[in-house]
């Protein structure tokens, strides 16, 4: 589809385009809105609020450090290993002001995994969370890290309250295992002698690496997509075109689940939040859902960022359905698909609807969404501004309307390349600048899209494509299901055969032949599953996608077909 298709697609008030280059970097949009919104709230953690005044003021002591105190220079690596606290984003403008390129790293990353990521970006400096220094004390030597900063997690705190927070953390949960970094210095020292020290703010040119944000760790090694200036700058300007009156500026309260540390939350809240001056609400640990509603019971939140899966579990919760969502108007959903169970819930409980976007590491990362007013259940919606999507055959011919093929994206927020690996860049993107996603799509007559699976999760069932989205959103409708996922198992008859996953909501029963008979309504022969698995909690990422993958290794194990 060319640009021509895509242009009368936007509903009005949403401009079909974006100028990337209306901002030279990220410094400069930092810089006009900490001015222009310097008296209001950016980030909230433990009781604590930030203004954006204040962000700036230490994310300037934070550059000055690293430019007075460092040997660091522009273009050098900087490992930022931090959960939601207000450090975070402290220490991320802060990098980027002196130059610096942040690689987003894990919190619960292990030793292997941080040595594999310090290494292949050549990191030479890391911030960390005091939790996981026995990690860094681990790996440090094995790497180029030379510079390691160290904080707890009130330290941005007042005093009193600083030093009770972490000496509960410390001292009764026992969550800081002994670690000894002789050479690392502390966070709070760090502000210290870069406060009232001049900050020489960097120039990079919109198409240098801004940040590393590594990918395809669920798929294999891990690799560092490189997102420029420009990248960042364009995919805050459509988020922003995207969202159009439904978010103003400078008044709207966010809630912050989703660890900034990870794409969908480090562009839209760090970013496009920053871009017009809202206020972030960081949740530290999600999991924790009592904590995290108790948080939600505090604020008048107008935006929520989320997942399939943190919807359901929110929806689950008797506490979280019982507060105040009257000023609730903007929920936003990517990461994994939406069910269309949990999006009805969802409304239901909230009186808001989610509307659903697609992107990926590689593309900084949205790349389409669902216009807040002309929502499609069911579809990843329109592209974003100044982006064109097509549909591909295998062999890489471009499909008609409504035929099925690999979703292709093109636009200024497609990542550079990865990091020191022109092989698998190659393979991603085209000559004339179209990455391919490896994900299934249909492209509708109106413009909206539907994934209809990854191409690497069908499931091949007597010579049919089965997609396991289609099958857990079936499933999902199914009363007592709270997780499900569906793989395809080898099968000498059919190829594969199907084999779905279920976790039961508490209190909830639920059997093979109930679940049979509900599939059996629901799909054509072929679809239904030949083999069900109750189990206690399925494997996922971070940020709770489930690992079909994991799932997948388990069974070819039993079968003997995977070491």
């Amino acid at each position: 589809m060319n640009e021509d298709f895509w242009k009368d697609k936007y509903p009005a008030g949403i401009a079909p385009e974006i100028n990337p280059d209306e901002y030279p970097n990220i410094q400069a949009v930092l810089k006009q809105s900490c001015q222009r919104f310097a008296n209001k709230p950016a980030f909230s953690n433990l009781g604590k609020t930030i203004t954006y005044g204040e962000l700036y003021e230490l994310s300037g002591a934070f550059a000055a450090y690293l430019q007075q105190h460092t040997d660091l220079k522009p273009g050098d690596r900087i490992a930022v290993q931090l959960p939601n606290v207000l450090q975070y984003p402290v220490a991320v403008f802060g990098a980027i002001r002196a130059g610096l390129i942040v690689v987003n790293t894990n919190p619960l990353y292990t030793a292997r995994e941080m040595e594999h990521q310090f290494n292949d970006s050549g990191a030479k400096a890391l911030v960390c969370l005091a939790n996981m220094a026995h990690l860094a004390e681990k790996v440090v030597p094995k790497t180029a890290v030379k510079h390691v900063i160290v904080t707890e997690v009130a330290d941005l705190l007042p005093p009193l309250k600083r030093l009770l927070i972490n000496s509960v953390i410390k001292y009764v949960k026992k969550m800081v295992p002994a670690y000894h970094l002789p050479d690392a210095i502390k966070f709070n020292d760090v502000l210290a002698k870069g406060h009232g020290q001049p900050v020489s703010d960097a120039s990079p040119a919109s198409g240098d690496v801004a940040v590393l944000q590594y990918t395809g760790g669920t798929t294999g090694v891990a690799k560092g997509a490189m997102l420029t200036h420009r990248n960042l700058v364009a995919n805050m300007l459509q988020c922003k075109a995207l969202m159009g009156s439904n978010l103003n500026e400078g008044c709207e309260i966010l809630i912050t689940p989703l660890p900034l540390y990870h794409i969908y939350a480090f562009t839209f809240h760090c970013m496009a939040m920053m871009l017009i001056g809202n206020h972030n609400i960081l949740i530290s640990n999600p999991r924790d859902l009592p904590a995290m509603v108790k948080e939600l019971s505090k604020w008048k939140f107008s935006g929520f960022v989320g997942l399939n899966t943190l919807f359901v579990a929110l929806c689950n919760n008797e506490a979280f359905r019982k507060l105040d969502f009257s000023a609730l108007k903007v929920t936003l959903s990517g990461g994994m698909a939406l069910q269309l169970a949990a999006a009805e819930r969802w409304k239901d409980v909230t009186g808001c609807g989610i509307c659903e976007g697609y992107g990926m590491t590689e593309t900084s990362p949205v790349a389409t969404v669902n216009p807040i007013q002309h929502i499609q259940i069911g579809t990843i919606g329109i592209p974003v501004p100044s982006t064109v999507c097509k549909v591909i055959a295998d062999d890489g011919t471009e499909l008609p309307l409504g035929e099925t093929g690999e979703l292709c994206v093109k636009g200024p927020q497609v990542m550079k390349g990865y990091w020191q690996r022109e092989d698998a860049t190659a393979e991603m993107l085209d000559s004339e600048g179209w990455l391919k996603t490896g994900d299934i799509a249909i492209i509708q007559p109106d413009g909206y899209m539907r994934i209809v699976d990854r191409k690497k999760d069908m499931i091949l069932v007597s010579g049919f494509n089965v997609y396991p989205n289609e099958l857990e959103d079936v499933l999902a409708g199914l009363p007592g299901v709270l997780q499900c996922a569906a793989i395809g198992v080898p099968d000498e008859k059919s190829g594969e055969i199907i084999k779905i996953f279920i976790v039961v909501k508490p209190g909830a029963t639920l059997t093979k032949d109930q679940v049979m008979e509900h599939m059996r309504a629901n799909v054509t022969a072929y679809k239904v599953p030949k083999l069900v698995e109750f189990r206690d909690a399925l494997p996922t990422t971070n940020v709770g996608k489930i690992l079909r993958r994991e799932l997948r290794d388990e069974e070819l194990k039993k079968l003997g077909l995977k070491k």
